[in-house]
């Protein structure tokens, strides 16, 4: 009886043989890229899973725990469908790792069902309709959701308010760019793609705010309550700069300029006019770290 190992060798000879003759230049650069990625990632999975196994004194279990948390580890099983946590419960942990981003605005996210691969999600509270709630979806929640359980199907979201142009390719997001001067705090689909960035400024004391600069774009960052919330740093009203607005102990900020209140753990929407709004940022804080969603 021939060796499965010995007929996989030789079919991964054939089929670099067949590579080798592919007259398209770009498509076997690219195919060969993709073999050589998908070998560093087995390679760096096996380095990690005898490190595993080399620590001293380490249980059976602690040793399967330390590889199911293992970020490269992790995504080889899930290849080959061995990930030993359901989909649901992995759903559920992306969900909560980005909920005190979702609380601090006076939101919420939940899982309403998993149905056919697809997570269906509602946003909640102050999230629910909030021009930011697309950036909330895109950069937390979608983001999480990535990383904790890749193999999901897709998204299905109630409470995002739709965009008022249409999207080009993906989600349309609110998010701060370097250099937008305007007013609106809109995203215009154009320039860098929104990411995370992490913060060098140290955070205000609890009833403060500072102004900070992050990759070119000009934000405000409030301590309320010990709760790290950041914004855009300009008046919903007027447009003024906020670096000098007074803030009340339950987090209202004054604008100085035109007197505009803004609550911010209401995703800072003014008490006095709903449709006025300093735009919100998404600020994730975890693991000794602030980052800020910008473009």
């Amino acid at each position: 009886m021939a060796d499965p190992s010995e007929e996989l060798i030789e079919r991964v000879q054939a089929l670099t043989a067949q590579l080798e003759e592919v007259q398209d230049f770009r498509a076997r650069a690219v195919a060969d890229d993709l073999v050589a990625s998908i070998m560093q990632l087995y390679g760096a999975g096996l380095e990690r899973i005898f490190e595993a196994l080399a620590q001293d004194g380490a249980s059976a279990e602690e040793v399967r725990a330390r590889l199911v948390d293992d970020g490269v580890v992790a995504s080889l099983m899930l290849i080959h469908g061995l990930y030993p946590i359901d989909l649901e419960t992995r759903v559920h942990e992306a969900l909560e790792s980005v909920r005190p981003y979702m609380e601090s605005h006076g939101g919420d996210v939940q899982l309403v069902a998993i149905e056919d691969g697809v997570a269906k999600l509602r946003l909640v509270g102050h999230c629910e309709g909030c021009p930011a709630s697309e950036a909330t979806l895109e950069l937390a929640i979608k983001k999480a959701l990535e990383e904790a359980a890749p193999d999901l199907e897709g998204l299905e979201v109630e409470g995002v308010r739709e965009p008022e142009r249409p999207a080009t390719a993906g989600f349309a997001l609110p998010v701060i760019h370097s250099g937008n001067g305007n007013g609106n705090g809109n995203g215009n689909g154009a320039g860098a793609p929104p990411a995370w960035t992490e913060l060098d400024a140290a955070a205000p004391p609890a009833g403060a705010t500072v102004s900070i600069s992050v990759a070119g774009a000009d934000l405000l960052l409030a301590n309320v309550g010990g709760t790290l919330l950041a914004y855009r740093n300009s008046c919903g009203w007027c447009q003024a700069r906020l670096d000098a607005a007074p803030m009340s102990p339950g987090g209202t900020l004054t604008c100085p300029s035109c007197e505009r209140r803004f609550e911010l753990r209401r995703a800072g929407r003014s008490p006095d006019d709903e449709q006025l709004q300093i735009p919100p940022v998404p600020l994730l804080r975890g693991e000794g770290r602030v980052r800020v969603a910008v473009a």
